[in-house]
């Protein structure tokens, strides 16, 4: 070990596992754990430490001694800049194990749950192209690579169109092609790009607030339906006109072309109003034959197949016969209250969310769903018994909350209504269990489906089945 200042440096460190938010995990000589950002299991590296808090390091790998015989070449020319694929060095089967164990680790670690013997994580089939919902942002000060700024040729174009750099909320890495959504895509963001240069459309610079062109959304569907959405920071008539009548020509596939105009201090599009310029202002989402209208604003499964694997997964579970209550929480635009509806009862969706309700409602009644109910409200106040005196008391209860899990009253009131199964869906596994762990005296854990959503990355879903302890 070798110190230099506040960093360290550690040599010929053996990377053993992969981490949490997609980092690798080393181990200092004193047995300090070290998260690494650039490192697959398997590597012998020197690490060059960044941060020391009292239980770890962070830190980069500066040097590979040995290779891992998990790594795989990555496809995407932007890959260790553009913080959105950070397992793609890492061969598609391993990243598979390493989510499977995650979501067991977080399960009997933090839940401290006996479980039943997993499932094996089911795969998405196709590992790239696989988002149905990009968004990108302008910038008139793109990022510039290490070669550009020690090169003594003038940078004269600082345009971009692209993502963020991670942590840094003013720098956008300029994308030349992204492997995660399928064409047109990657033509329709580079078309964008391109005549806003040749016709001198500026782009947003975030530190001054000013520019034309702000951000770039582009929704695709497994029904061959495109949305384009641009946001604008100024309003301009004639250039956004030329604009989008240019990609109306160019692109006459689009089937729902649209802008904003946003000078506000964020660029969230959700107080915004949403302007069609061509076509519809939705587009529609097919799964088992129910159709769902996406607009803008719509939250729907950014991997359609794997979302299809992920109802199935829920439904089976649930184990509904027909003559089922059922109530969904969380249930955002009503997708799985409306798969799992043809099997139950009646379902009762519940969200806080008033323009995801009645998206719900909406699409329930496109699908001629009849025994479906949709509710807003904050859950910890909305679920309660007054609810349950109205609705009825359900046998089953799926509840599919964001990242940060359920609210401690909302898993009170489930545990005061004591269902005979809950099916719990969670894209945090770490949530879940702490969740689950409040819930284990009452209910044993009988199944256990992690599915994966986004190949390339360390996010992982999980499927739980619930059962009333007799």
């Amino acid at each position: 070990m070798r110190k230099n200042r506040r960093r360290k440096t550690f040599e010929n460190v053996e990377v053993i596992d992969a981490g949490a938010k997609g980092k690798s995990v080393g181990k200092a000589p004193d047995g300090r754990v070290i998260f690494l950002t650039n490192a697959v299991p398997g590597d012998v590296v020197d690490v060059m430490t960044t941060k020391k808090r009292k239980a770890y390091f962070e830190g980069v790998a500066t040097k590979f001694h040995t290779l891992s015989d998990k790594r795989t070449e990555p496809v995407c020319q932007h890959f260790g800049t553009c913080g959105g694929c950070k397992w793609q060095h890492m061969g598609y089967e391993h990243q598979l194990y390493f989510k499977q164990k995650e979501v067991e680790n977080n399960l009997k670690r933090i839940g401290n749950l006996e479980l039943p013997e997993t499932t094996p994580i089911l795969g998405s089939k196709e590992q790239y192209f696989y988002r149905n919902k990009m968004e990108f942002s302008f910038s008139d000060s793109r990022w510039l690579t290490p070669e550009e700024i020690n090169s003594d040729i003038e940078i004269e174009d600082r345009n971009a169109l692209g993502f963020h750099i991670p942590g840094m909320w003013d720098k956008i890495l300029d994308i030349k092609k992204c492997h995660l959504q399928q064409d047109p895509s990657n033509s329709i963001r580079l078309e964008v790009k391109n005549f806003a240069n040749k016709n001198g459309l500026s782009f947003f610079n975030p530190r001054k607030q000013e520019g034309l062109l702000r951000t770039l959304m582009i929704r695709t569907s497994s029904t061959g339906e495109i949305m384009v959405l641009i946001q604008f920071f100024e309003d301009d008539t004639p250039k956004r006109e030329l604009l989008l009548n240019h990609l109306k020509e160019k692109f006459p596939e689009i089937t729902s072309l649209l802008y904003v105009i946003n000078s506000k201090g964020n660029d969230t599009i959700y107080d915004q109003e949403v302007i069609c310029f061509a076509g519809r202002d939705h587009i529609f989402e097919e799964m088992e034959g129910l159709q769902f209208k996406i607009n803008a604003k719509s939250f729907y499964q950014t991997n359609s197949a794997q979302a299809y694997e992920l109802y199935k997964v829920t439904r089976d579970f649930a184990g509904l016969t027909g003559d089922e209550l059922v109530y969904d929480l969380y249930t955002g635009t009503g997708t799985i209250a409306q798969f799992v509806s043809k099997n139950a009862k009646k379902v009762v969706g519940v969200e806080s969310v008033p323009e995801a309700i009645e998206d719900a409602q909406a699409n329930a009644l496109h699908n001629s769903i009849s025994n479906a109910e949709f509710f807003v409200g904050d859950m910890k106040n909305v679920f309660n018994n007054e609810f349950i005196e109205a609705h009825g008391q359900p046998d089953v209860i799926i509840t599919d909350p964001p990242r940060d899990g359920m609210h401690k009253q909302v898993v009170e009131q489930l545990l005061q209504v004591a269902p005979p199964k809950i099916v719990y869906v969670s894209c945090n596994s770490a949530t879940q269990a702490r969740d689950l762990a409040l819930m284990k005296e009452k209910y044993e854990v009988t199944k256990v489906q992690p599915v994966d959503m986004f190949p390339q990355t360390h996010h992982v879903e999980n499927v739980v089945l619930l059962e009333k302890r007799v």
